[in-house]
């Protein structure tokens, strides 16, 4: 946390308060089943299998979490009727053979002068269509194509969108654990200066105050003061907050492997009253894509709902991007609500709901909750007060 003597302190109870424990992790059986889902699912869209490239699928389908930035090839190979094969580099094969779904699949080694390409090629159809995951090297993906030039290749999210779309049980509570440290970190941030900090200042501030609450990974932490919060992705900088200011908190990362996202906007002394009716807009129109979650209901009805009442009180140019994403073990993914996105809700889908006002050269307003779909409609998988919040 800062050490500005002009900064109240944090609770003195931040220092040495002990979190809960680690949940238990899911077991080679979950990981067995959610990738003989997988496979099926791609058999069902006509495809051959699913080519998974270390990223968020592999750790959600084997719970194995490589290397990301190596040259050498990773990859899960999964066919509907066949055992799943993980090709990895010699080097990281004590790795994998120690992940939590390690007993589902078979590992398959290759050394450092060998052709990786050529060892993979066997366990797919030589003129079979795949799913490739988004962030698969251009390189691997290139490889397999020389060695086996009658294949084709689509992207996992346009042939697989809703993989991890619908979460279970145990995973909604993580997410609800993860909301709730988060929610933690605004409470506590509240609690510090503001006037005459940098936004930098403040976006560290959050940062340490995520992992205290027991994130392993802080992904963003959006602090855009003033003018700067009119930019929906703005990078907290080197600007001084100043009195009178409108702030735009945005923050998040994984705990405990499951993301958190939530944005509150906060106002540095009082707001005039254009700035309180634009935060009163936003927050009706955060309520009524809220109300707007049910089963069956359309992703784009939720952004409708959302983006009707902030057009209904004029400022619906200032709408800029869509009303949410889904969330689960990366912060951004399917589903998206969007206009044009028809695919229907249904229990266990989690995203955000995040619309907002943004006035070029003045000041932003954007709220954010993650929101799960139940049998009943929505629930909130944040907790913290939606109204302006007043800091000093």
């Amino acid at each position: 946390m800062s050490t500005d003597p002009a900064a109240p302190a944090a609770p003195a109870d931040l220092s040495g308060s002990a979190g809960p424990a680690a949940p238990a992790p899911f077991t080679a059986d979950e990981y067995r089943a959610r990738m003989a889902r997988a496979a099926e699912s791609a058999a069902e869209a006509g495809l051959t299998g699913l080519l998974i490239a270390p990223g968020p699928d592999l750790v959600y389908l084997t719970g194995y979490r490589p290397p990301t930035d190596l040259e050498r090839l990773t990859l899960l190979v999964l066919a509907a009727g066949r055992d799943p094969v993980l090709v990895v580099p010699a080097l990281e094969a004590p790795d994998a053979h120690q992940a939590p779904g390690a007993a589902a699949f078979t590992v398959l080694d290759w050394t450092d002068g060998k052709d990786p390409y050529a060892l993979t090629a066997p366990l797919l159809a030589p003129d079979g269509r795949f799913a490739v995951s988004d962030n698969t090297w251009a390189l691997h993906l290139l490889g397999l194509q020389s060695r086996l030039p009658g294949s084709g290749y689509t992207a996992l999210t346009d042939a697989l969108p809703m993989l991890r779309a619908v979460k279970d049980a145990r995973e909604v509570e993580l997410l609800r654990a993860a909301g709730a440290a988060a929610d933690e970190a605004y409470g506590e941030i509240l609690k510090v200066r503001f006037a005459g900090r940098a936004e930098s200042e403040v976006a560290a501030d959050l940062a340490a105050l995520l992992k205290h609450f027991g994130h392993s990974q802080v992904d963003f932490t959006i602090v855009g003061s003033g003018p700067n919060g009119a930019n929906p992705h703005h990078e907290a900088g080197s600007r001084t907050i100043a009195d009178g200011d409108m702030v735009v908190l945005d923050f998040g990362g994984l705990k405990h492997g499951y993301g958190s996202d939530t944005t509150r906007t906060v106002h540095v002394g009082e707001p005039s009253a254009e700035e309180r009716r634009v935060h009163d807009v936003v927050r009706e129109a955060q309520q009524a894509g809220f109300e707007a979650v049910r089963p069956g209901a359309a992703c784009q009805d939720v952004d409708r709902a959302a983006r009707q009442v902030i057009a209904d009180a004029g400022y619906g140019e200032y709408f800029l991007h869509r009303t949410g994403h889904g969330i689960g073990v990366t912060t951004h993914e399917p589903p998206y609500l969007v206009e044009g996105e028809d695919r229907p809700l249904v229990p266990g889908m989690c995203f955000s709901i995040e619309p907002g006002i943004y006035l070029p050269g003045r000041f932003g307003v954007r709220i954010e909750d993650i929101v799960t779909v139940t049998e009943e409609g929505g629930r909130r998988l944040n907790t913290t007060g939606r109204e302006m919040a007043i800091v000093e």
